[in-house]
């Protein structure tokens, strides 16, 4: 069994959000990897950068998702991860999906739409805790 400590961005520019697609087809938010000696906080905005070229500012921590899978080269090694996730702001808007990681594709979707395309449930809770540090649930409701 193997432990791997990840952090990722939910990326807001007004109101969208920043998602990513795969070679298999998932949008998905970015994450990566937490560096030896780097911060969760840091790694978040890192991945970010290094993943889809935007420059974006860590406003709070969001919460820790976790969840398992086997390594795609040994199908024996069990890999548990754990993600912590920022709320971040885009400073730049210009996305350049990192192909050498596997995305071919990335947008900023409205979150009235995100549903739509995010792939995983908790990935989907993070945007909504998102829009809550953001204050963007009253002016979703009201529109």
């Amino acid at each position: 069994m193997k432990y791997v400590t990840s952090a990722g961005g939910v990326v807001f520019h007004g109101r969208r959000v920043l998602i990513l697609k795969k070679m298999n087809g998932d949008w998905v938010l970015p994450k990566g990897k937490v560096e030896p000696k780097e911060s969760p906080e840091n790694a978040a905005a890192r991945e970010v950068s290094e993943e889809t070229g935007i420059t974006a500012q860590v406003l709070g921590y969001l919460d820790e998702t976790g969840y398992r899978f086997r390594n795609i080269w040994s199908q024996q090694e069990l890999i548990i991860k754990r993600v912590h996730w920022y709320a971040m702001i885009a400073m730049t808007t210009e996305i350049i999906p990192l192909e050498e990681e596997g995305f071919i594709d990335g947008k900023f979707v409205d979150i009235s739409e995100i549903d739509n395309f995010l792939r995983y449930s908790d990935e989907r809770e993070m945007v909504r805790k998102g829009k809550a540090v953001l204050g963007l649930e009253e002016s979703i409701e009201k529109d």
